[in-house]
């Protein structure tokens, strides 16, 4: 089996679990292209109100399905296709999700695992994760894209550490880096992952979708933020802002 990508729902809260058994949920072409078909669906869902990601049985996710690689990673077309088409479809589709996205990251998380988990909103971990991108032991790069996105998530001291020395940091160490948002005992971390889902399913939808896009226009430049203000205060007159103030003033909890 070429791995698969799960998807279940409780509530506002749907539940994404990289599944590939007997590799540590490393990532295939097919389950890199499920990822993107998936959360592009699961983007247009005005009922979601939170995505947890998460790895089957006890890890993240290894990285790549290297069983896979000799098949096109030597031939400089099907490589391109495979990173900026396949990978990069994946992540760009978790990252342009207005949804927000908690990761709850067990065990390994390498390469793949921590592209994915880039590309979050809160990452949650167990002690005894392990986190790194140790591809320089398989004599190529990290494509330039994912580079970025690392690199922008987990800091470039970080970075440089886990591509050039192809090192393997715990989650202490990535706490302290800020790359994490908190570290629970390794049995707690999909409940902790699923209980601030639960919060933040409480919280105003329509607010958490304008931050996401604010934060987004953020990390990408002045261009992006002035076509952001031009069209920011559009929610003046909606239904959940009256409500959130009219809640605050009235003394009681606001039922989005």
């Amino acid at each position: 089996m070429a791995g698969q990508i799960l998807c279940t729902e409780q509530g506002a809260v749907a539940q994404v679990t990289l599944s590939h058994t007997g590799k540590f949920n490393a990532m295939s072409r097919s389950m890199w292209r499920d990822l993107k078909t998936l959360f592009d669906g699961l983007a247009g869902r005005s009922d979601l109100r939170c995505i947890v990601i998460r790895g089957e049985d006890g890890h993240f996710c290894a990285g790549g399905d290297i069983a896979e690689y000799p098949s096109f990673r030597f031939d400089e077309a099907g490589l391109t296709h495979f990173h900026e088409v396949e990978v990069w479809g994946g992540l760009n589709a978790i990252l342009s999700c207005d949804i927000p996205v908690i990761a709850a990251i067990e065990g390994n998380c390498m390469g793949a695992g921590v592209e994915i988990a880039s590309c979050c909103d809160i990452r949650v971990a167990g002690v005894s994760a392990r986190f790194g991108a140790p591809i320089a032991r398989l004599g190529f790069p990290m494509a330039p894209r994912e580079a970025r996105l690392v690199a922008d998530a987990v800091g470039l001291t970080t970075a440089r550490d886990m591509l050039l020395e192809a090192a393997v940091l715990n989650a202490e160490l990535m706490l302290q880096r800020g790359f994490l948002s908190r570290v629970v005992d390794d049995g707690l971390v999909v409940s902790e992952a699923l209980t601030s889902a639960s919060r933040l399913a409480l919280l105003a939808p329509q607010a958490a979708r304008l931050n996401k896009q604010t934060l987004r226009a953020l990390a990408h430049g002045a261009a992006d933020m002035d076509a952001l203000v031009a069209r920011a205060y559009t929610y003046a007159d909606s239904a959940e802002h009256r409500e959130g103030i009219g809640a605050f003033l009235a003394k009681r909890k606001p039922e989005f």
